[in-house]
């Protein structure tokens, strides 16, 4: 892991802060990752085509730009950035398995089951999912433990695998919005709200009461620090539940050229959605409810909350 994630300067582009970010965290999953000829070698050849090469990168972003807002060093970003990426793909190589989601396209490219065979892809899932929490076990900072914790507690039956569960025993059943959105927000959610949390948690005060970096938000002493958490806290959920709601409406409107893995999926396995429970123009209205008053959470962080902005509008705008 590098320790060079720097605030950019203002006048930076979010195309080009997004691209230098995301190659970023692209060499530091290289690197993280076992070698793809070290044995077992279809394993880890296997490992390695599941996470790079592909994807938006939204959760390690978010991870990053929540970090930069509080001035978290650099390497402590890249490592949580890491975490929830891996495991955010073992999630995905498990759902497209034939007892799950059973599909076989992902990223624009066969799924690592139809490449590899279920029993491997299995093991790849697991094997990535110990690899993140390796990972963020290195993290040099206060709140080390207390992240593990947080990517557990997401990742577990409270939080993506509890969500997944639900969202196997709803296919067929109606489901009323509450229990969408309690299904939505465990399982697309609370991985979304880990990377917020974990990117503000690196630049967390230590003992002394002194921030990451000495300066800005990371410096506000405890009681600071809480009142700015509870805020990124808020702009998570937001966002974490506009991801899932924007997901539904690009199910029914995007095709599989765009969004890379099998449009019209959910309808045809008749799983609830926002689409099917609330109808597309309310679907759509509310993904733009959740976009404002995530952008409102966050309205006091000023300039150090601009990336975490235009992330929000990613993730609502995006059409893939």
């Amino acid at each position: 892991m590098s320790a060079g994630i720097q605030v950019p300067a203002s006048g930076k582009s979010f195309a080009d802060w997004t691209a230098a970010h995301a190659a970023r965290v692209e060499r530091a999953l290289e690197a993280a990752l076992p070698a793809a000829d070290e044995h077992p070698v279809p394993l880890h050849d296997a490992m390695r085509y599941a996470v790079l090469g592909g994807g938006k990168r939204v959760r390690p972003l978010l991870v990053l730009a929540a970090g930069e807002a509080v001035g978290a060093p650099g390497e402590a970003l890249e490592r949580a950035a890491c975490a929830v990426e891996m495991i955010h793909a073992y999630s995905l190589v498990h759902d497209d398995l034939p007892c799950m989601d059973d599909d076989v396209l992902r990223r624009g490219r066969p799924t690592v089951h139809v490449v590899w065979g279920e029993a491997l892809a299995m093991l790849v899932g697991d094997a990535l999912q110990a690899m993140a929490f390796e990972v963020l076990a290195g993290v040099d900072r206060p709140a080390a433990a207390r992240m593990v914790a947080e990517l557990a507690a997401a990742a577990g039956s409270r939080g993506m695998a509890g969500g997944q569960a639900i969202d196997l025993g709803a296919v067929g059943a109606s489901m009323s919005r509450d229990a969408l959105e309690d299904m939505h927000r465990r399982k697309t959610g609370a991985l979304l709200r880990a990377s917020v949390r974990l990117g503000a948690m690196c630049g967390e005060p230590g003992a002394q009461g002194t921030g990451a970096r000495g300066a800005g938000p990371g410096n506000a002493g405890q009681g600071g620090f809480g009142d700015l958490m509870a805020r990124l806290d808020e702009y998570a959920g937001a966002i974490g539940l506009a991801f899932q709601v924007v997901d539904d409406i690009l199910d029914v409107e995007g095709d599989a050229a765009t969004l890379g893995k099998t449009a019209g999926k959910d309808a045809d396995s008749n799983k609830p959605t926002y689409v099917s429970v609330l109808g597309l123009a309310e679907a759509k209205r509310l993904a733009a409810e959740l976009h404002a008053a995530a952008l409102a959470a966050i309205e006091p962080l000023g300039e150090s909350g601009r990336r975490l902005r235009e992330l929000a509008d990613l993730i609502v705008l995006r059409r893939s």
